[in-house]
């Protein structure tokens, strides 16, 4: 996925209600850019962070779109509303390991009360496929999710009953940044979603972890990663 504009680098001063930051540039001068990351996002917030920003659509209340932030050890994604984008491409290029061969893709497809980012058309009926972003890092892992998400444990249980249908059912964790080779989930941080993710193995939902590229030019799928 390439950024349709340049990328501009900044220093976050602040992150707050979190959609807002504040950033400033090489000159001083400070900017108000929007947060697309509803996560707690820690260790990508602290105050001195280079943050990368495009300018945003014409019409937006704020002119500037929080897009990177680099890391000690490499680069991160801080807009989790481009994660979709990003699997896409790469379900469109066939660059995700261990899915069945599929001849079509359609996004966010119902399933049950809940809706699933894709669902593909298999020889032997759907795969329905979800997409989280993992930006925590802690101990050396890439860690999901980094505060609690009851609307991530509902996607589980729409997936864990596909699978228990008899139809196919996949989680895609995209590592969303580049200083990390593992991923695991965050139990101490929300039990519920740890539990659910247990059940939804167990009732054989695929679960895939997806390694990207991240520049401040384009953000790329590259391959597996190993799901604790």
């Amino acid at each position: 996925m390439d950024f349709p504009t340049p990328l501009f680098s900044f220093r976050l001063c602040r992150r707050y209600k979190r959609f807002l930051a504040d950033m400033q540039d090489d000159t001083g001068n400070v900017v108000t850019a929007h947060c697309p990351n509803p996560g707690a996002m820690t260790g990508l917030a602290e105050p001195g962070t280079l943050c990368w920003l495009a300018p945003a659509a014409p019409g937006a209340k704020l002119t500037w779109g929080w897009k990177l932030a680099e890391t000690p050890g490499g680069m991160a994604l801080v807009d989790t509303t481009l994660a979709n984008r990003i699997v896409a491409e790469a379900l469109a290029a066939r660059r995700i390991p261990g899915l069945p061969g599929y001849t079509a893709i359609r996004p966010e497809a119902r399933l049950g009360d809940s809706r699933i980012d894709f669902c593909l058309t298999t020889a032997t009926g759907p795969l329905w496929l979800e997409v989280k972003s993992v930006t925590l890092s802690r101990d050396g892992w890439a860690e999901f999710p980094d505060t609690r998400t009851e609307r991530g444990a509902r996607h589980l249980a729409a997936l864990t009953g596909a699978a228990e249908r008899g139809e196919g059912a996949a989680m895609v964790y995209l590592l969303a940044r580049t200083d990390c080779t593992r991923i695991r989930i965050a139990a101490d941080i929300d039990p519920a979603y740890a539990a659910a993710f247990a059940r939804a193995r167990a009732a054989g939902v695929a679960m895939i972890g997806l390694a990207t590229a991240i520049t401040p030019q384009a953000v790329t799928a590259t391959g597996p990663v190993p799901v604790a």
